[in-house]
């Protein structure tokens, strides 16, 4: 009867004792996360967890605390707990049905570092009933953390940078004026006009431009001769028309007796309205706007001429002063003044710097694509012309893209001293976005309106901020190793695939994303060949491959491992 009895007793016992003790281990099947391979955005870690306390688990005066940890070698990170109470606790956290169960959902967001490419996410609770502490063992829900918007860190280094242009001109247009004045309704070229310092300095430039050295040549001569509007159209038109002979015979037969092989090109104006026009809003005559207001209502040139005539009160002022200047023909030869070629210039560059002005010193550093070359021309340009902004901000360029940013930096903040122009606020932003100060590169790309590659430089900051669309906008057809990262971290793989083999000078990177884009779209040829020729350039990234998941699926893959290895 004893016996009969004990088993019973002992089986209410252990259910008593579990009512009020133990809670038990959770499965990984009560919870599910998303991403279900955890992800790198924006520098950080995001997961929304889903889990689920089941039926006749929860006590009923239990407390417990859920904390989501990746863990890795050497390390974790703890996301924000949540936590839980059973039917019996009075508290303002999510109650938990003991019959029923529960479900729920919490949201982690851990700060990304590389270690995180090997690890597991956990979760731990820390339950207790009353005093009483209630073990629960830890749950891992995930693997590992996938990187390759962290790659933005290494294509980076292969942005464009905006460097300073120069201002150089070989051919640089050039023009030199002269007058012949004449008197009231004469045509004839009076000798003392002739020898008025503006014939002789136009009669000595046509000279230096005539003689046969190299560096100038003549293009034309142009001669306009002009009549004042007074005195009516048909006395007017005679006499622009005379004065514009007589100035085109003076001229060719200077340029005969000169030697001069010129082309003249003559025309006359019967009736000079717009010169009038200017004079007049030029001068400080009283009424000047009545004038003015005058020929803007007049199209008609006699009734223009009568009407300005009938302003008796400045119509004298007019006649001693605005008319008498109207009375010319003017001279302009037209000629070319011709730099040097870029033989000479590179020579020069090379050889003695001082013989080049600014320009041409900075237009000799384009005619090399050898970067040591360019730098040399460029300390050269800082040493001759140290207010120059250009220079400095075109060393920072080289040294960017030589991967030393903090001599850029060096090169940038003397430029910005100088001047803060747009491209190299926009160069700053880049050394800022490599340092990872995201805030400050935004702040200087505001200021790099107009500089060139400044949407590209966005599209990098848009990468590292995880919006990989606007990201992929602002890169437009920009064929590089960061545009692309864009494309497929929003999973347009076949703008991705134009991208990398569009790329002009490809990297190692280059091909270690076209070995991404192989794994996502099942291309183990892609994955084995693109991956081999990374690391042949850059024998770090097969340690890499080995820890990345973007390869998980390749893990027994043989000529993946032989590349790993």
């Amino acid at each position: 009867m004893v016996k009969k009895l004990y088993l019973p007793l002992l089986m209410a016992l252990v259910v008593a004792l579990s009512s009020c003790g133990k809670m038990g281990e959770l499965s990984s099947e009560y919870f599910t996360t998303n991403p279900q391979v955890l992800e790198a955005v924006g520098g950080k870690v995001p997961v929304t967890i889903n889990g689920k306390f089941p039926e006749k688990y929860f006590k009923k005066k239990a407390v417990v605390e859920v904390t989501p940890v990746l863990k890795w070698n050497g390390g974790e990170s703890k996301g924000q707990p949540a936590i839980f109470q059973g039917e019996k606790i009075e508290g303002n956290d999510q109650t938990i049905s003991y019959k029923m169960g529960g479900n729920y959902t919490m949201k982690a967001n851990f700060d990304y570092v590389p270690e995180m490419a090997k690890s597991e996410l956990y979760l731990t609770f820390n339950a207790k009933k009353g005093n009483k502490v209630i073990p629960i063992p830890d749950v891992k829900i995930a693997d590992g953390v996938i990187s390759t918007s962290e790659l933005i860190n290494n294509t980076l280094s292969s942005a464009n940078t905006a460097g300073s242009d120069d201002a150089f001109q070989r051919i640089i247009k050039q023009a030199q004026e002269a007058k012949i004045m004449f008197l009231i309704q004469q045509a004839n070229i009076r000798k003392s006009e002739l020898k008025s310092t503006s014939i002789a300095d136009f009669q000595k430039a046509v000279t230096d431009a005539n003689a046969d050295v190299k560096g100038k040549k003549i293009n034309n001569i142009e001669v306009s001769s002009y009549a004042s509007p007074d005195g009516g159209p048909k006395l007017n038109t005679k006499l622009a028309e005379s004065r514009e002979s007589n100035t085109a015979a003076y001229l060719n037969k200077e340029l005969k007796k000169g030697k001069v092989n010129a082309t003249v090109d003559s025309k006359y104006t019967a009736q000079d309205w717009d010169g009038f026009q200017e004079l007049v809003s030029k001068s400080n005559i009283q009424d000047k706007d009545l004038i003015i207001r005058v020929l803007s209502m007049y199209k008609d040139p006699e009734q223009r001429e009568t009407e300005i005539k009938n302003l008796s009160s400045v119509f004298k002022n007019l006649a001693d002063e605005i008319l008498p200047q109207l009375r010319r023909s003017r001279l302009t030869l037209n000629y070319d003044i011709i730099g040097k070629s870029d033989e000479e210039i590179t020579t020069l560059a090379n050889s003695d710097a001082s013989k080049l002005n600014l320009e041409e010193l900075l237009y000799a550093a384009t005619l090399t694509k050898d970067n040591s070359k360019k730098e040399a021309i460029y300390s050269k340009a800082t040493e001759l012309f140290p207010n120059d902004y250009r220079a400095y901000n075109n060393l920072a360029s080289i040294a960017y893209q030589n991967g030393d940013a903090a001599k850029a930096q060096s090169y940038l903040t003397k430029a910005a001293n100088l001047q803060a122009a747009p491209e190299v606020n926009m160069n700053l932003g880049l050394v800022a976005l490599k340092s990872g100060n995201k805030t400050a590169a935004e702040s200087y790309f505001g200021k790099a309106a107009g500089a060139k590659q400044l949407s590209e430089s966005l599209g990098n900051l848009y990468v590292s901020r995880g919006e990989y669309d606007r990201a992929v906008s602002s890169f437009g057809d920009a064929k590089t190793n960061s545009a692309a990262l864009a494309q497929i971290l929003s999973k347009d793989y076949n703008k991705a695939k134009n991208t990398l083999s569009n790329i002009a000078t490809p990297d190692a990177y280059t091909d270690y994303l076209m070995a991404i884009l192989g794994a996502r779209t099942n291309n183990a040829s892609m994955v084995t060949s693109s991956l081999s020729s990374a690391v042949k350039k850059d024998a770090s990234l097969a340690k890499k491959a080995a820890t990345d998941l973007e390869f998980a699926k390749f893990a027994t893959n043989s000529d993946f491992l032989s590349i790993i290895k």
